[in-house]
């Protein structure tokens, strides 16, 4: 498959993401349960907020629509972003008291790590649909959405609506499934809630766990990667993406060619964070106007660059360090 795929041109901005942000406390020391761990560092987190700063180390024109907590932590995910050229105009300020949410995470080793997550009355979720920036997506190229960000109201009728918007303007629109099972209360929510979203989407991303998730009533008992994508494409899909882990990934294109992606040696010390800088890197690709393979071998060394470092947000490469790693793949 060789295709590549038309996103609107002549817009002030490239990409726009909705949904989390949060921060992640990664574990200083490193092969050992948190128990026994006594020092965290602080960085940016959540996915959708991950992709978004990718794209702007990419050098895309990046803007982000949000809700943050009115504290500390609220203040330094803003600056974070501002000071990576993100515009934070979309981002708003809760003033109910809710709090930032928190992942901690343990890094057992670099096949065994976990996150613990603190989401209660997490401010990112009460963002609402009068909050949400039509003219910031009928600017910009692509609307990224997080599937985390429909489990509770309003922020989930703040997505659709942004969905809505993107849909009336032209704007493409990325599904980025994100299934975090502490936020929903059922997977009958989940899978309902998934279908709104993926039905208006270009492109859908995933893992295969999640992709079962969103087709629970589906039918599809032998977890097909093909019948995944083919169901998509009888809605809006151009392009179903199945990510396997250390498998890699598979690419399906409506034209019925499918794809899967290379896969770059890494010094793994940790394993989240792959797939929002996969992610990054295969839309940069796909922006560009790369074919699909070229963009998901693209997505695939990024990923390897953010599982070989200690952070998410903070690793996530630029394009010179991108194309560099692919070179000395190349001839290592």
């Amino acid at each position: 498959m060789d295709n590549t795929l038309a996103f609107p041109a002549g817009r002030p901005r490239d990409f726009v993401a909705i949904g989390r942000l949060c921060i992640d406390l990664n574990a200083n020391e490193i092969n050992r349960p948190m128990e026994e761990t006594m020092t965290f560092t602080k960085y940016v987190g959540g996915s959708p907020a991950n992709i978004c700063i990718g794209m702007a180390r990419l050098g895309h024109r990046t803007a982000f629509i949000g809700k943050i907590a009115d504290d500390q932590m609220g203040r330094f995910i803003l600056g974070y972003l501002r000071d990576n050229g993100i515009d934070a105009s979309g981002v708003t300020t809760d003033r109910t008291g809710a709090v930032t949410g928190l992942a901690f995470t343990e890094i057992k080793s670099p096949e065994d790590c976990s996150i613990l997550m603190y989401r209660d009355n997490a401010a990112d979720l009460l963002l609402a649909p009068a909050e949400v920036d039509e003219a910031l997506i009928a600017e910009s190229r692509v609307l990224l959405v997080s599937g985390t960000a429909l489990a509770k109201s309003p922020s989930r009728e703040a997505v659709l609506l942004a969905i809505r918007y993107a849909r009336k303007h032209g704007t493409k629109v990325v599904f980025d499934i994100d299934y975090r099972p502490y936020t929903w209360t059922s997977p009958e929510e989940t899978a309902i809630y998934y279908h709104l979203a993926a039905e208006k989407s270009d492109i859908i991303i995933g893992t295969r766990e999640e992709f079962d998730m969103l087709e629970r009533f589906d039918g599809n008992a032998e977890r097909s990667d093909a019948v995944t994508a083919a169901q998509w494409f009888g809605c809006r899909a151009e392009l179903v993406v199945i990510k396997h882990g250390k498998d890699g990934s598979i690419a399906y294109g409506k034209d019925g060619g499918s794809h899967r992606g290379a896969i770059f040696p890494a010094k793994v010390v940790k394993t989240f964070g792959a797939g929002d800088s996969y992610a990054a890197g295969f839309l940069h690709g796909l922006m560009q106007g790369w074919s699909v393979d070229r963009s998901m071998a693209y997505g695939s060394a990024a990923a390897s660059i953010v599982i070989s470092s200690h952070s998410c947000s903070d690793a996530m490469p630029t394009a010179e360090q991108v194309d560099a790693y692919i070179l000395a793949s190349q001839h290592a």
